[in-house]
């Protein structure tokens, strides 16, 4: 269990719980232990609404493109994975397959679980929720940078390597 914790302690879906939330939202999560190339999540994946975050390892994030895989993204302890779905997004949002690149260990919560705090703590699932937005936006922010220099570069160079 301190596993769990310590994970969640430095996780953004905390930042605004007290110590006492942290400890039952801690209750949630299962620890999923991985070995090299084990994939943790796929497209048509049977666990489509579980909220991932990455405890210890790395984790790489591949995309399907031409018939070829591509990574587009490594994650690293305390990132979020599954984000879109676990906050009611479809199945068919699942795009990437992520890969585990060496032994890894995942907190894993299903949505189902996670609405059982609906009632009896909904300030808990609001600031987690609002975590999970934040993490999002983030992500949202450093695409569209990353997005504006590669238009750039292209523009500049005319497209040439």
């Amino acid at each position: 269990m301190s596993l769990v914790i310590d994970t969640l302690r430095t996780s953004p879906v905390t930042e605004e719980l007290s110590e006492a939330e942290v400890e039952i939202l801690a209750t949630l999560f299962e620890v999923q232990d991985y070995q090299t190339g084990d994939i943790i999540v796929q497209p048509n994946d049977n666990q489509p609404d579980n909220l991932y975050i990455l405890a210890y390892g790395d984790i790489e994030v591949k995309i399907e493109s031409g018939g070829e895989e591509s990574t587009v993204h490594v994650l690293k302890p305390g990132d979020l994975a599954g984000m879109i779905t676990f906050a009611g997004g479809a199945a068919t949002h699942i795009t990437a397959t992520l890969y585990a690149m060496g032994p890894t260990k995942v907190l894993s919560m299903g949505r189902t679980r996670f609405e059982t705090l609906i009632n009896s703590h909904p300030m808990l699932v609001y600031r987690v929720m609002r975590g999970i937005i934040r993490n999002m936006h983030g992500i949202v922010r450093r695409v569209n940078i990353e997005s504006a220099e590669l238009s750039n570069y292209i523009y500049k160079t005319g497209g040439r390597y």
